[in-house]
């Protein structure tokens, strides 16, 4: 490797792409092709990055296998970055398998975390723990060993796991400082922030407050029974009664919780789980049925109760109910929360990440344009989403996702 070469990674291992691109900006040999696809994806242009980094691979020989894979690499983070999630996760397995076996295992363990930053962002949280456990980070220099520990956190965050999350954002933020990544540093103390921001609200028969994540953490280790409208189930004592793929049923729950002690009319229960402001016989029948389901489902919870005008929750063992939601109301508050990253994301990545179809993301998307909150560039495949952050606006932290071991 020739000097100018050995110049330019040594700028982008510090962050620097700008002086990377100034040794290498006129060569179109096969590791300046890298080197410059690299760079243009630190400096944010992805598309041409791409491009650099494909005739990069074109342009090694078969005999130069780890370059190759290093280039499959950079692929894989770009993919990342922009938020396409369908990127064939194979190609990168079989990159951080032939890094392995060639001894460059800085690199393979750096495929290994793009790979659990992709499962943390889809949900997979068993998924990114048990790759995770799989990397060393003993040896790591200290631009990665800040990414590996950004990802413990993310996953102690999702977990509700405060404590440990504030450990490993501690160990991230030394180690972005070692590495004087300015960028690097500005991801850690983002994350931190989510930590001192409201992450949920509170609502209990004396009024209403905004939670941060540790009270949110407290609160759901309670002896509360808690209708969690974050992750749409109920919870009691570490008991989790999923209620996702109930929609009715959930704002049944939701209904009683939020009038508990009290009963609900039986015409309010109507418009909430139904949008029927007008009711006839069928409604009440098919009412009835579904409060006879909502009583099964919580069996072992509480009791929903008839009374003169209406129905009402009476939790068994609990002595207080209350329900925990999204700072701020919203319709498609899951969206939006993922969108609130400042990335630019696909319907189908949005898809992915959320476990929906991907035309109910779309007509979604549809309406939220409709009323100025998200925006998109691009068309057909090529066409993305955004929006700036809101301050207050839903955590993707308790979006109910795809979780096995929740």
């Amino acid at each position: 490797m020739d000097s100018l070469i050995t110049a330019a990674a040594l700028a982008l291992a510090a962050g620097d792409p700008l002086g990377a691109l100034n040794r290498v900006a006129l060569r179109e040999d096969a590791p300046a092709l890298a080197l410059r696809g690299i760079a243009m994806a630190q400096l944010g242009d992805l598309a041409r990055a791409k491009a650099l980094l494909k005739s990069a691979v074109r342009a090694f020989g078969p005999k130069e296998a780890v370059s190759r894979a290093r280039c499959v690499v950079a692929e894989a983070e770009i993919a990342l970055v922009s938020r396409d999630l369908g990127w064939p996760t194979k190609v990168l397995d079989k990159a951080r398998a032939t890094l392995e076996e060639h001894g460059d295992h800085v690199n393979a363990a750096y495929a290994g975390y793009l790979e659990v930053r992709r499962l943390l962002l889809i949900g997979r949280l068993d998924e990114a723990e048990r790759t995770l456990a799989e990397l060393d980070p003993k040896f790591f220099p200290p631009a990665l060993a800040a990414g590996y520990e950004l990802v413990v956190a993310g996953i102690a965050l999702r977990r509700l796991r405060t404590k440990a999350a504030r450990s490993a954002l501690a160990r991230a933020g030394q180690a972005a400082r070692h590495a004087a990544i300015p960028a690097l540093i500005a991801e850690v103390e983002s994350t931190a922030l989510g930590l001192n921001t409201p992450a949920a609200r509170l609502i209990a028969r004396d009024g209403e407050r905004l939670l941060l994540l540790d009270e949110v953490e407290a609160l759901l280790s309670s002896k509360a029974l808690v209708v969690d409208a974050c992750r749409y189930a109920v919870r009691e004592a570490g008991a989790v009664v999923s209620l996702e793929r109930r929609p009715v049923l959930f704002a049944l729950a939701r209904a009683l919780a939020e009038a508990w002690p009290e009963d609900v009319p039986r015409e309010t229960l109507l418009e909430r789980a139904f949008r029927a402001k007008h009711a006839d016989e069928s409604h009440r029948a098919r009412l009835r049925v579904e409060i006879g389901r909502l009583r099964r489902e919580l069996r072992m919870m509480a009791d929903v109760t008839a009374t003169s005008r209406g129905f009402a929750l009476v939790p068994r063992h609990a002595r207080k109910v209350v329900t925990l939601a999204h700072p701020v109301d919203e319709e498609h508050a899951a969206i939006l929360a993922l969108l609130a990253d400042g990335e630019a994301w696909s319907s189908s990545a949005l898809a992915l990440a959320l476990g929906a179809s991907q035309r109910s993301v779309q007509r979604a998307l549809e309406t939220l344009s409709g009323a100025g909150k998200v925006h998109s560039f691009g068309q057909a495949r090529a066409r993305r989403w955004m929006t700036p952050p809101v301050p207050g606006f839903p955590t993707s932290l308790l979006l109910p996702t795809p979780l096995s071991g929740d």
